[in-house]
């Protein structure tokens, strides 16, 4: 891991001596020789097209796509075509911030992506030293925008996805509120930041709502048999259990609870948004299982069921959270262009980090002083293998 990084920040510094104007302004010209130019604006995609995420970057590039179409369509911004460079970070964080070093070499203005909080931080390095705004769609984690150590904000990161705060915290008021669980387990994956981030904030405000945990278990990346850790659950008969991680691992984790027996409500975050949750799982395995999200593509607003089907006309399939937030990756960085008024990455950064009400599909946001949007969260259920959005909570 340490001797990757050393290398690909020699990468980095070779492309810092080559490119003169790279750190400076995304603006380009190309065109056909016969000199008939379009200056076009480059943005780097830099999102997870393969490894254990692929469902999630994959849908989130197809929402940012679809995006850049229909901007360029309108005739760009600031009078310039937007020009996406995708490249597949494979999922894992050092490959991120090598394809980071290899797109400030395309002089990108903006980089949409990566998706998950590790795979950020795998690109931070190389964006806060070239100064160039990175807004990441679905990173939850607390210290994406934040410095753990200097506690500062992160000047060039970006996010328009809520934190793991608040997806903890609104779980923990679902089940309790609405749910009326008084007893919760916690079964969550260990070798997740993520998880143990949404964990500890649903522990907290359950808690204070007068519940108890009566147990926490643990299961790690890539595990498939969760039997032995159910069978001491089901011991508990618990009004609720809070399973946050990722699909790969929920889905067989749900299917094997119900084998079981278990038919208490099970919840858990946006990691559980994937088609592949129905495919492994099962439709009556999913049915009483919540998750916190980002909007519901069953949403009546006119806005998103506008972007719902262009998304379903061009891609043949209902868009996710992933690919909302992808769209809305986008759709907020030419906001900041419009209000920076010109293709140059840190005037971009500080037009970002002062946009207010901006009106998006995951709903109407303001960036905070950490580079957080200020949101509405919603909670979805699954009815028979279809998801069903539930409430709307506000902040």
């Amino acid at each position: 891991m340490r001797m990757s990084r050393k290398v690909a920040m020699l990468v980095l510094m070779l492309f810092m001596f080559s490119i003169v104007a790279g750190c400076g302004g995304g603006a380009q010209d190309t065109g056909d020789k016969a000199g008939d130019k379009a200056e076009m604006i480059n943005v780097g995609v830099n999102v997870e097209l393969s490894g254990g995420v692929a469902s999630y970057g994959s849908n989130a590039r197809d929402g940012a796509i679809l995006a850049i179409e229909e901007i360029n369509a309108a005739g760009g911004v600031l009078g310039m075509k937007i020009n996406p460079i995708e490249r597949d970070c494979k999922s894992i964080a050092d490959e991120a911030m090598s394809v980071s070093a290899a797109l400030v070499g395309e002089n990108i203005v903006a980089q949409i992506g990566p998706l998950t909080s590790g795979d950020v931080a795998g690109s931070t390095p190389v964006m806060m030293e070239n100064k160039i705004p990175l807004i990441a769609p679905a990173a939850t984690a607390s210290n994406v925008t934040v410095d753990d150590k200097t506690g500062e904000t992160r000047d060039y990161i970006f996010r328009v996805c809520f934190i793991d705060p608040f997806q903890g915290t609104l779980m923990a008021q679902f089940a309790a509120d609405n749910l009326k669980a008084k007893k919760a387990v916690i079964y969550g994956d260990n070798s997740s930041d993520y998880a143990k981030g949404l964990a500890q904030y649903f522990e907290k405000t359950f808690k204070e709502k007068g519940g108890t945990i009566v147990a926490k278990e643990g299961f790690v990346k890539d595990d498939r048999d969760f039997r032995a850790a159910l069978t001491k659950i089901k011991g508990l008969n618990p009004d609720f259990i809070y399973v946050p991680g990722y699909y790969q691992e929920v889905a067989p984790l749900i299917k094997q609870a119900r084998e079981l027996g278990i038919t208490a409500p099970m919840g858990g975050g946006d990691g559980w948004d994937s088609p592949d949750m129905v495919s492994v799982a099962g439709n009556e395995a999913l049915n009483n299982t919540y998750f916190t999200n980002h909007y519901s593509s069953q949403d009546k607003d006119p806005k998103i069921v506008k972007f719902v089907e262009a998304y379903k006309a061009k891609y043949k399939k209902d868009p996710d959270a992933f690919a909302a937030l992808g769209y809305d990756s986008v759709q907020i960085m030419v906001q900041g262009l419009k209000d920076a008024g010109e293709a140059d990455p840190v005037k971009l950064a500080a037009a970002l980090a002062k946009i207010k009400d901006f009106e998006g599909i995951t709903g109407k946001m303001s960036i905070d002083e950490q580079h957080n949007p200020v949101k509405a969260g919603v909670i979805i259920e699954f009815k028979d293998g279809k998801q069903v959005m539930n409430t709307r909570i506000q902040p």
